[in-house]
């Protein structure tokens, strides 16, 4: 029996779903009509359902469009491997065997021992002999994974793809808060987090690879989420930040709070303070009043708006990401982003001239 390789059962699979719709047809997505329902002579339009879905449509919405990306990207790795390998005169199984199988470093003995005495425990009672055959195999599949989606991104390259699906933005104004990064970079990046939140902590690390990577093209702003009924100090430790931002170390304090969340009590808070070198007393004045807590309410009320119920939640150039995302799940959409055109200067009006 011929042995399939992953890459060649992938695009079976897209044959065979680019088969089933050749049999039937299916329905194009419902369009969106201006009217939407009459009530005897007066109409209800679709802005106005637009505005009571308010964020719950946009959530779906924003499924919907990850979802046709997702096949969209699909159907476009089919196209450029079938082209590429008839250009060649090879069949698409020939193909995957040279590029991506065949360019796939082999995982030696030696990696596959240290990573199973790293993970011995992950093992149990699994003879070291399985574990080790387990191991090749896992860390060569991830191997081929990724010289798959390398081979992918040259054909893309190559091709030029242009990609005219436009994803749902949100319209969230970015002013006010901490910020980092130039206000005329093309890329800005809304986060709401909760001091509190194990995966915000983990998302921080992939923001500072953005900050590295993407320096210059991209503004961070920063709102709070805290979700109090969970994480009974994260409301507390959010004023202090905003506390922090009197003194100008707001992120020196965001930092300091994403690393010690067993230690947001009021004390820890103030400690953490007088190790930043605030100023204690001011700091401890304005911690001990609440005098943010109102803001901090606000914030949680606009993420609400928005239809957030969890951290942590960013919003980059108005699109949403959600969760505790990797480096690449940003650098995707960033990169997406930069490769848009540049939206077109509206006309001046009539009799003015434009601004500069």
């Amino acid at each position: 029996m011929t042995r399939r390789t992953p890459l060649a059962c992938a695009l079976s699979s897209l044959a065979l779903v680019s088969t089933a719709w050749a049999v039937e047809k299916p329905a194009a997505a419902p369009s969106r009509p201006s009217i939407v329902a009459s009530v005897g002579e007066v109409t209800i339009d679709a802005s106005e359902l637009e505005a009571a879905g308010g964020a719950r449509l946009f959530t779906i919405y924003t499924q919907e469009y990850q979802l046709r990306k997702q096949l969209l990207d699909d159907l476009i790795t089919k196209r450029l491997l079938e082209k590429e390998a008839k250009s060649r005169g090879i069949s698409l199984e020939e193909l995957s065997r040279v590029e991506v199988e065949g360019k796939a470093a082999p995982v030696t003995e030696a990696e596959a021992k240290a990573f199973y005495d790293q993970n011995k425990a992950r093992f149990g009672q699994t003879a070291e002999a399985d574990a080790l055959k387990q191991i090749e195999t896992g860390l060569r599949g991830q191997r081929i994974n990724a010289r798959r989606t390398e081979y992918v991104a040259s054909l893309r390259k190559v091709a030029a793809v242009k990609v005219m699906l436009e994803p749902p933005r949100a319209k969230i104004d970015p002013v006010g808060g901490p910020t980092k990064g130039p206000e005329s970079a093309p890329i800005t990046i809304i986060e709401y987090a909760d001091y509190q939140c194990p995966y915000c902590t983990r998302a921080n690390v992939a923001l500072k690879q953005v900050e590295e990577k993407y320096a210059g093209k991209v503004r961070i702003v920063f709102r709070d989420f805290p979700l109090t009924q969970i994480h009974p100090n994260a409301a507390k430790a959010a004023e202090a930040g905003a506390c922090a931002d009197e003194q100008g170390k707001f992120w020196p304090m965001h930092d300091k709070l994403f690393a010690n969340q067993t230690k947001l009590g009021v004390p820890d808070l103030k400690q953490h303070a007088t190790e930043l070198g605030l100023d204690a007393e001011a700091f401890g004045t304005c911690l001990d009043s609440g005098k943010h807590a109102a803001d901090i309410k606000k914030s949680l009320e606009e993420g609400q708006r928005l239809g957030l119920s969890g951290t942590p939640s960013f919003f980059i150039n108005g699109r949403l990401l959600v969760g505790a995302q990797p480096y690449e799940g940003f650098a995707q959409v960033i990169d997406e982003e930069l490769e848009r055109p540049a939206p077109a200067a509206e006309p001046a009006a009539a009799g003015k001239k434009s601004e500069p």
